[in-house]
């Protein structure tokens, strides 16, 4: 298991931008959460949902900390990850959720 956060990403976003995380389109995507991690570090991994179902992950490669949220003004950090990420084969079932978790890659298979 490798420890990181995960994110949902919206449906609204598509599964276009779901595939760009993992088909070599892009090189990098930012993430945020709200306020300073604690736990979070450069080298742990976003692990992404998507039609609740964990999909993938991508290694972090910078913690940009300061940002301000534009719509509510709260301090947020960004979270900037490498792409292409690591896709699973078969998709594993997970519920989906607003903001940020931890999570300790439990459900993920090395053999995805």
């Amino acid at each position: 298991m490798s420890f990181g956060i995960s994110k949902t990403i919206p449906a609204q976003d598509g599964v276009e931008t779901v595939n760009a995380l993992y088909n070599g389109a892009l090189t990098e995507y930012e993430f945020h959460m709200k306020g300073k991690p604690s736990k979070l570090k450069v080298g742990d991994y976003v692990y992404t949902i998507f039609n609740d179902q964990l999909i993938g992950r991508l290694k972090i490669k910078q913690l940009i900390e300061g940002a301000i949220n534009p719509e509510s003004g709260q301090p947020r950090t960004l979270i900037v990850v490498e792409a292409p990420g690591e896709r699973l084969a078969v998709p594993v079932p997970k519920k989906g959720h607003r903001g940020t978790r931890y999570y300790d890659g439990a459900e993920w298979t090395t053999d995805g």
